[in-house]
């Protein structure tokens, strides 16, 4: 059987947050497949939690990267949606097992198994870290089913297109899933890759937006972005001034932090929901002041197929894309780095054409 082989970067595990050149091989798309050439990929907090093993399931070898922008190489005979040439993105999923009642209402992102979807890179994504392995988008080709492959509207510049596919439909379904509307007052904490988003779609939906920082510097970028209010989150003055006004708060920050001072900005049957942070909040959440008003507490994974369609579609048709930085791969450590600093505005993309140089023995 023809194997395609393939450059990429990827982390070995010895050295846990180093990225370094490797080879390996693809298989041929089979008959429902279709193989595409990678122009673009975003650079995701995740791909880093991954990398390091923060979430303890990582395999290694680990070829992160699941924003992924290209052009249809080859398709397998089956194949009708996509033909040779055309523009096409990639995101978190792969495949899922397509028969749960999630995956037969569209949502593969929820897929309850036997085995649950398999991401992009990293496996099926199983608890206990078993499984076999696959290799994301920092290489120069990747395999898809038909199924699991996105058209990129033409509208879209494609350089900055790919975090559309993780952080434009990680930050657009919970907004669409609660109902954010024009006239919606909605709050996004942290203004990072997610976040930027967050407010850009929030306010192309019509609500009324308050971006909640750390980063005095982000104040007019948010202000550009959308939203209609900036605060700074150590200014408990004026965050308390916001209590009881929100209908819809959306957490985007990364990392652990203390969730019950959000909590008092939602209005009776408000809703709060993470979507940065895959681990337990800093202090136990009160639940007094979740029953006082009735008030909600959500999480949400990104989306499923449909709807990541439907997302790329409305950043089309309102003119949204993310801010991004071009870099090359060989930079991808530096920007790694960068990132756990929070020295990013607002979201690296990787020009995977900058592979074609690099010698891998």
């Amino acid at each position: 059987m023809e194997i395609i082989p393939a450059k990429s970067y990827g982390a070995s595990g010895s050295i846990l947050n180093s990225l370094k050149p490797m080879n390996f091989e693809r298989n041929p798309p089979k008959e429902d497949e279709v193989l595409i050439d990678i122009l673009y990929c975003g650079v995701c907090h995740s791909d880093l939690h991954q990398v390091k093993n923060d979430w303890g399931n990582t395999i290694y070898p680990c070829v992160p990267g699941h924003e992924i922008v290209g052009k249809v190489a080859k398709v397998g005979s089956a194949v009708t949606k996509y033909k040779v040439g055309d523009t096409v993105g990639v995101g978190c999923m792969i495949d899922s097992c397509g028969h749960c009642n999630p995956c037969s209402a569209g949502e593969e992102n929820y897929c309850e198994g036997p085995v649950s979807w398999t991401a992009t890179y990293n496996g099926p994504m199983k608890p206990d870290g078993s499984g076999y392995n696959t290799f994301g988008g920092y290489s120069d080709k990747i395999v898809v089913k038909e199924s699991f492959v996105l058209r990129i509207p033409d509208a879209l510049d494609i350089k900055a297109a790919a975090p559309i596919l993780c952080a434009g439909i990680t930050t657009y379904s919970p907004l669409k899933h609660w109902g954010v509307k024009e006239g919606s007052k909605v709050g996004i904490v942290g203004i990072g890759g997610l976040g930027h988003m967050a407010i850009k779609l929030a306010k192309a939906l019509g609500a009324e937006v308050t971006a909640i920082t750390s980063d005095q510097e982000k104040r007019a970028d948010a202000k550009r972005f959308g939203a209609s209010q900036v605060l700074i989150s150590t200014d408990k003055k004026s965050i308390a001034q916001l209590e009881l006004t929100l209908d819809f708060i959306l957490v985007t920050i990364p990392d652990e932090f203390e969730v019950n001072s959000y909590v008092s900005l939602l209005k009776k049957d408000g809703v709060l929901v993470t979507v940065g942070l895959l681990a337990p909040y800093a202090k136990a959440l009160n639940n007094m002041a979740m029953a006082m008003h009735r008030r909600s507490i959500a999480g949400s994974l990104i989306g499923g197929i449909a709807e990541t369609q439907e997302v790329l579609d409305f950043c089309a048709q309102h003119g949204i894309l993310p801010e991004i930085e071009m870099i090359n791969i060989q930079g991808i450590n530096e920007a790694f780095d960068k990132m756990q600093d929070e020295e990013v505005h607002y979201r690296y993309v990787i020009d995977m054409q900058s592979l074609k140089s690099e010698e891998i023995s």
